[in-house]
């Protein structure tokens, strides 16, 4: 008599194991008839079990080890030996080989198809384990390949000329790239996909006499990307740019501005343009706009998330629920103010009252939250959008900047109204920002009345809490710092050294400082008889305004960043 081996199903499995109620398991099988998704998925999806159960019961299952891979690095010496596509098709992680197998990290054992053709592929027996699909993404994040992708291709390609393809959207993938004829296409999109796993906001491409040199701008810092290229590759990169943004090839004398969507698996992301002649040929700035990525780093997109001193906080969060006026966020490019904004607008959206934004562009969307975008071309300039907005009956209204006297006069009468308006506007510190309206050919007087407060705001970058180490500071360091050596001799600083987690900055991330005044009835009288600074600043410090400088110098002090960074970011006073 024959004996049959049946394998048990993932859902007795599960059940067994205690991860999933019987009572669930109608709903999912239900699920199932009406999708194409798997059992397991489904139960994920809906949260009735994690993913960590579900790999454990597939390792069950199928007979395989399960490891928990959270943390863990791959072998490098065996990383650099495979295919630099292979890993991101086949989404794998190599762990180590033993005699002339390879002991390989997968998340799905039930693709027979595909692991066959992956040991086809690297023609070698390969001992499969299981880990989360989460985790080895992590890991493939992490992980050298695109960079390596990136060096490869920068090292060695011909000169051709480039044809935009046909559907007008481009797709970019880690096979694509390695399956592409042109080495220009090659390195435009290996250098954008390595930009977006290095989590940086904008990519540089500059030109000088040796050559061509890409540099990334990860939390507000340049680093290099690659090795000088020839200058001869310089006019090729750049005409494949205006392909993909749809500018003028010929024109080469004046600036140009465009824009291009690229879709990386199931993401879109947004790419803004900017194209300037230079001495020797032409620049380009690449600003990476990858909304989805904002989403998943702000969940829940709240003051808390941005960093900021719960003391600032609590003055700020006063001021944004208030009925009418104008709340004004200043600094510059690249300083957060739109992000501030989108939470503070998060936090008092209740859904009975109508808020309307006009941004250029609209870098995340709000739920529930009527957004324009600016579209110059097409004559739908900041002003314009304002005055038609007015006429939406909205309660709480987010100009993205204010750049001319127009739209300046509109919010300000807007503010005057009973509107409660958000607006930023580029300035150094919140005194500065008094000149700039009045500068504009604003009433001192309206605009000092609509005004509830003023903040001004930097990013500092975080220190990476894997690799910070204590430091101690000379006191010559400490006092060019404005600080007491004294009074510093108990506190711990910290400095930056680098590892894997932080691409060897020794950073990641960014928190906001931020300085917030807050115009009461005496401030306002001092603006109106035109006060000098210097007593202004006394006044909003009875008032309760902490200076930049001093915001940056609490975040050193509670080892969140380094003296050297502060340093970068603002001045002794």
């Amino acid at each position: 008599m024959k004996h049959v081996f049946k394998r048990k199903n993932i859902g007795e499995i599960l059940i067994e194991r205690g991860s999933l109620r019987t009572d669930d398991l109608p709903f999912v099988v239900e699920r199932l008839k009406a999708t194409a998704k798997r059992f397991g998925e489904i139960c994920v999806e809906e949260g009735f079990i994690t993913e960590e159960s579900l790999a454990e019961s597939l390792a069950e299952q199928f007979g395989l080890e399960y490891v928990d891979a959270r943390g863990l690095r791959p072998n490098e010496a065996i990383l650099n030996a495979l295919p630099p596509d292979a890993i991101y098709r086949f989404r794998f992680v190599p762990l180590e080989e033993q005699d002339n197998s390879l002991v390989i990290l997968i998340s799905d054992p039930t693709d027979v198809i595909k692991l066959d053709e992956l040991e086809l592929l690297l023609d070698r027996p390969l001992i499969i384990k299981l880990a989360t699909e989460s985790a080895i993404s992590a890991i493939l994040k992490k992980g050298e390949a695109t960079s390596r992708v990136l060096k490869e291709v920068s090292e060695d390609f011909m000169l051709q000329l480039v044809r935009e393809n046909e559907t007008g959207e481009e797709i970019l993938s880690m096979e694509k790239i390695s399956a592409d004829t042109s080495p220009i296409i090659k390195l435009v999109n290996s250098t954008v996909m390595d930009a977006l796993t290095r989590r940086a906001s904008d990519i540089h491409i500059e030109t000088a006499l040796e050559g061509v040199v890409i540099k990334y701008r990860i939390d507000g810092v340049l680093y290099r990307a690659t090795e000088t290229l020839d200058v001869h590759f310089q006019a090729p990169i750049i005409s494949r740019l205006k392909v993909m943004s749809e500018l003028d090839i010929s024109e080469r004398r004046i600036p140009q501005d465009g824009r291009f969507k690229v879709r990386i698996a199931d993401k879109a992301i947004d790419f803004r343009v900017s194209i300037m002649p230079s001495a020797f040929g032409e620049d380009a700035v690449i600003r990476i706009l990858d909304k989805e990525s904002i989403a998943s780093d702000l969940k829940g997109l709240t003051l808390e998330t941005l960093g900021m001193n719960p003391r600032e906080m609590k003055r700020l969060r006063k001021k944004v629920r208030e009925p009418y006026g104008m709340v004004l966020v200043t600094g510059p490019t690249g300083s957060g103010k739109t992000t501030t904004l989108y939470a503070a607008l998060t936090e008092i959206h209740t859904g009975e009252e109508k808020i309307i934004t006009i941004e250029d562009p609209v870098e995340y969307a709000l739920r529930g939250i009527v957004q324009i975008p600016v579209n110059e071309k097409k004559g739908l300039t900041f002003a314009r959008g304002l005055r038609s907005i007015l006429r939406h009956d909205p309660d709480k209204i987010m100009v993205g900047e204010i750049r001319d006297p127009e739209t300046a006069q509109i919010a300000v009468q807007s503010a005057l109204t009973g509107h409660l308006v958000f607006t930023t506007v580029h300035a150094n510190n919140v005194f500065d920002v008094l000149g700039r309206f009045i500068h504009m050919g604003i009433d001192p007087y309206n605009f000092v009345s609509c005004l509830n407060c003023v903040m001004a705001q930097r990013l500092v970058r975080k220190l990476c809490s894997h690799c910070k180490l204590p430091t101690v500071h000379p006191d010559s360091v400490l006092i060019e710092s404005g600080l007491d050596p004294e009074q510093c001799r108990s506190v711990t600083f910290f400095d930056a050294r680098g590892c894997d987690e932080c691409n060897g900055t020794g950073y990641r991330g960014r928190s906001a400082i931020i300085e917030l005044l807050d115009l009461n009835d005496h401030i306002r009288e001092l603006i109106m008889s035109k006060t000098p600074a210097a007593q202004l600043k006394v006044a909003a410090r009875e008032a309760g305004t902490v200076f930049l400088r001093e915001s940056a110098v609490e975040k050193v002090l509670a080892g969140e960043t380094s003296l050297r960074e502060i340093n970068r970011v603002t001045f002794v006073e």
